[in-house]
């Protein structure tokens, strides 16, 4: 099929769920926007056609052009020129064909030129577009910027930045890392100083591995108090390109993701603008965005592991070995049926962490408008909960999944898969990143860890057994899963050394996800049958998983840990100035 979003149904499953009719209904305020403009829905009906309509433009696009352009951009890549950013020339026809189709700016308010769509349609769009080619996904998606500043700017801010998005085009980058300073935010050094004779702020000082660096748009984490060596001394500034006070030193050579540039940038008494208040930069304003990066960065691993399944299938079906086509081989059809199911269970995942991202943040909007009923706000609260352990949680597990996955795909295609002939190779190195950036899967699991230690993915999970309706034997598969996850979490909590509950970390988080995915694929069954075979071959996946996971923890002894410290000859850790 040539259409990326016709030939995944489960997208329009997903935007089926019971939850949407009230996302919309409050992004919409109950679609009063349809007096003010004409293509404004003026019933629910009506905007989830709107969706699909523009996810099937999205589709076409990622079929037509940017799938067709990702071998060439993956090997000319981006360069230099002028001490500007070039992309190469298939990037840039990407982005122009996005952008005449008016999706640039796709969740801001039609005030400014956007769709106000919720984020549920627009990771959708992500992920395809992340399935067709996975470093240009990056240069799309840093439009969440613009939701930054819509979220934490001015309204003079918000006037001038946020129509350039859909009217010009324009790009956007978050400028964080620093040399010194990659998951540890708090350490940045870059100086933000303020100049009482031009009333603007200056920026000076170098950041690194900065994703589509030298973009129109820069959002910049910068030190703006003085005598400060930790967050509260951070804030985030507003770089436009236009003043040309930066200098691109260098541009990454790397192993995948080649059309995304990955900069390395001077800041030279460059004019930025305050966002919002002092010192909110790291604490309130760059958390906001993180969890819209977690958030991209699930539905490009998503997409990336659809991707691989894809090349995988298609090369089965057609390679012939001992008389017949190698999917008839059990050892093969094993990995591609696995495959398949994982991806079925990861995608429930990312939409159901997008739909608690997506409530919670058209709560906050409404919050500016008018004061919400008592309901309201413990609705608010308790999806704000899940939404801050759930997007650590599908960035972990998507990301290791995408993997897994293009590693098997690769098998899968043997010899040839290690060759440049076919787009797996690019997949496989596509893929690695993303267990990377945006935080590694160990800080995932660092920040997911209070999902279990507060038991809100217990309370969850619980919440999933409620509502699933037959299935008994699956159901009970899970059911003792949650018993073993329970036990072996108060096990963990209750040994109150810091080091230990680290050390099992991952495993829990990931015990949690495996039990909730499951619970997903059942729920999922209920409203369409074909996901009951995913859901019985997942839970007969992960049983298997959490009973190692279980025993290992159960069986690990405390004095195993200066084992593993002193096999390393690990001295006392020590403050780094």
């Amino acid at each position: 099929m040539d259409n990326f979003f016709k030939d995944t149904p489960d997208f329009k499953f997903h935007l089926e769920h019971p939850i949407v009719q009230k996302i919309v209904q409050l992004k919409e305020r109950d679609f009063s926007d349809a007096e003010k403009y004409d293509y404004a829905p003026s019933n629910f009906e009506d905007a989830i056609d709107s969706y699909e309509k523009v996810l099937d433009i999205v589709g076409d696009i990622c079929h037509d052009t940017i799938a067709p352009n990702a071998e060439s951009v993956d090997l000319e890549g981006p360069h230099i020129e002028n001490n500007e950013v070039v992309y190469a020339k298939g990037t840039s026809e990407n982005y122009a064909a996005l952008h005449e189709a008016g999706l640039i700016g796709m969740s801001l308010p039609r005030k400014y030129g956007g769709l106000n769509f919720p984020l549920l349609p627009y990771v959708m769009a992500g992920e395809m577009i992340a399935r067709s080619d996975a470093g240009f996904a990056n240069i799309w998606g840093l439009q969440d910027c613009a939701e930054t500043i819509h979220e934490f700017g001015s309204e003079e801010q918000k006037d001038r930045f946020l129509p350039r998005f859909n009217r010009d085009g324009v790009t956007a980058a978050m400028v964080l890392t620093e040399p010194d300073a990659g998951s540890d935010l708090q350490s940045v050094k870059l100086r933000a100083t303020y100049d009482e004779e031009n009333k603007t702020w200056k920026l000076n000082g170098v950041k690194r591995f900065i994703t589509n660096g030298d973009a129109d748009i820069s959002l910049v984490l910068a030190r703006s108090e003085e005598n400060t060596a930790d967050a509260r001394g951070l804030s985030m500034f507003i770089y436009d390109r236009k003043h040309h006070a930066l200098e691109v030193r260098h541009l990454e050579k790397k192993l995948g993701i080649k059309g995304s540039p990955t900069c390395e940038l001077v800041f030279k008494d460059a004019p930025a603008e305050l966002v919002g208040n002092e010192r909110f930069g790291l604490i309130k304003y760059v958390m906001a965005l993180m969890n819209a990066a977690r958030l991209g960065v699930g539905a490009q691993s998503v997409g990336l592991a659809d991707a691989a399944y894809r090349e995988a299938i298609k090369y089965a079906e057609e390679r012939a070995q001992f008389g017949k086509e190698i999917i008839h081989f059990p050892a093969v059809y094993e990995m591609l049926t696995n495959m398949k199911v994982k991806i079925d269970a990861l995608r429930s995942l990312l939409y159901e962490t997008t739909m608690f991202v997506d409530i919670t943040k058209v709560y906050e909007e409404v919050k500016q408008e008018r004061s919400l009923l008592k309901e309201e706000r413990m609705e608010m609260k308790n999806f704000a909960k899940l939404a801050n352990v759930f997007t650590p949680l599908i960035k972990l597990v998507a990301s290791e999944a995408s993997n897994i996955i293009a590693y098997d795909s690769l098998q899968i295609h043997g010899g040839t898969g290690f060759m440049k002939d076919f787009p797996i190779e690019r997949i496989y190195r596509d893929a690695r990143i993303t267990s990377i950036y945006e935080g590694t899967t160990q800080l995932q699991a660092v920040a997911a860890i209070k999902g279990v230690t507060t038991n809100v993915f217990l309370d969850q999970i619980k919440k999933y057994d409620d509502e699933v309706v037959g299935n008994e034997t699956l159901k009970g598969y899970l059911q003792e899963m949650t018993k073993d996850y329970e036990m072996i979490t108060q096990k963990v909590v209750s040994i109150n050394y810091p080091d230990y509950q680290d050390f099992h970390a991952r495993r829990l988080v990931e015990m949690a996800g495996n039990i909730i995915m499951g619970y997903l694929l059942l729920l999922n069954s209920q409203r369409n049958e074909k996901f009951s075979r995913s859901a019985k071959l997942f839970i007969g996946l992960v049983r298997s998983e959490n009973k190692e996971k279980f025993d290992y923890i159960q069986n690990f002894e405390m004095e195993n840990l200066e084992l593993y410290k002193g096999c390393l000859d690990l001295a006392p850790s020590k403050t780094v100035e």
